[in-house]
């Protein structure tokens, strides 16, 4: 049975990368229970049209603003959802400035605004806050295994510290914060040119090119359809919790696997190319979801076969070609990583 989406109590709810692909999921959901919906996005690494079918709604307005730079919100927002930044390898390796720059002067912006305003803020951490992990699965409590000076630093640390100021708003300054770590998630609105494993295999099956795997494939991942992540997310933040929770799917596969699920779903035999693995690219991922599920009563109900088959269905009726919209949120990367959320520097 579906689990619904919880009675969301906010009037009004500014959301940083609501462009993103997760973003975007966020601003429809939010709209759909008659939350009014700021979305700020810089559209560095998208261009609007994951929001495009909600520009004519009255109770929705879209801000242009980079979020590492100061920015204001009307009195009456009492929520704000923290998504901004690079979230696929491809985005925070090209942009590996703005990343760090968004998680920390960006989420400050983000933690000012809800303090000025006396909102709720949730940040959308992410599973690379783990780093290549010695625990597994994971639970909040592992502190992480992460390298600072790797090429993936300007991700995993700029979300780590991000983690460390909304902790320090909440203590220091009675702010009402929560952390969310997204782990990978897919669905319609990713970019098929962002470098995540999903939509890359999608995109070759479709055009009969080989699905590119990095190693032998046999590094593990666990993938949450975007649904799934979004009644998670909206969970925590109409909860009164801090966390951090873990908001992902418990269940482990295989790089590999995942390439041939894909290839079954497209209706294609599976033909695999195997590429190298990037620098510190985690061996294993899945997260431990007892401390949602126990105490907000949520978890995943989509399985991967459904999920795909709705993600394939978007990239054959919808999708654009490569390079057109969808900032990124948590996700697969191509070499099977977890990537974060929309980049988005708003006004969001």
């Amino acid at each position: 049975m579906t689990q619904p989406v919880p009675a969301v109590p906010f009037r009004h709810a500014v959301v940083t990368g609501g462009a993103g692909f997760l973003g975007s999921h966020l601003c429809e959901r939010l709209l759909a229970t008659g939350t009014r919906v700021t979305c700020m996005d810089d559209l560095s690494t998208s261009d609007g049209g994951n929001v495009a079918h909600l520009r004519d709604d009255p109770c929705f307005a879209f801000v242009r603003h980079d979020v590492s730079t100061p920015f204001t919100t009307s009195d009456d927002v009492d929520l704000v959802l923290h998504l901004a930044s690079p979230a696929s390898p491809a985005d925070y390796l090209r942009l590996p400035v703005e990343t760090l720059r968004v998680g920390s002067a960006g989420t400050g912006h983000a933690l000012e605004a809800a303090r000025r305003t006396g909102a709720r803020m949730v940040l959308a951490s992410t599973s690379e806050t783990y780093g290549d992990p010695q625990v597994h699965p994971q639970p909040e409590s592992y502190w992480g295994h992460v390298n600072p000076v790797g090429p993936r630093g300007v991700y995993d640390e700029a979300k780590r510290f991000g983690e460390a100021l909304t902790t320090a708003y909440r203590s220091a300054y009675g702010v009402d914060t929560a952390i969310v770590r997204i782990f990978n998630t897919y669905g319609p609105r990713m970019r098929r040119d962002d470098g995540r494993a999903i939509p890359t295999f999608i995109a070759q099956a479709l055009t009969g090119q080989p699905m590119t795997v990095a190693g032998d494939g046999s590094q593990t991942r666990s993938v949450c359809y975007v649904d799934d992540t979004v009644r998670g997310i909206l969970a925590v933040a109409a909860s009164a919790l801090p966390g951090p929770f873990n908001v992902g799917l418990p269940e482990e596969r295989s790089v590999l696997d995942i390439a041939h699920a894909v290839a079954a779903v497209v209706g294609v035999a599976p033909q695999v190319e195997y590429v190298g693995r990037p620098v510190d690219d985690p061996s294993v991922r899945c997260p431990d979801i007892t401390a949602i599920r126990t105490r907000l009563g949520w978890e995943p109900e989509v399985e991967l076969a459904e999920g795909l088959a709705r993600a394939v269905d978007w990239f054959r009726t919808t999708a654009p070609g490569a390079g057109h919209s969808g900032g990124g949120d948590a996700g697969v990367g191509a070499a099977g990583e977890h990537v974060g959320e929309g980049r988005a520097v708003p006004g969001r």
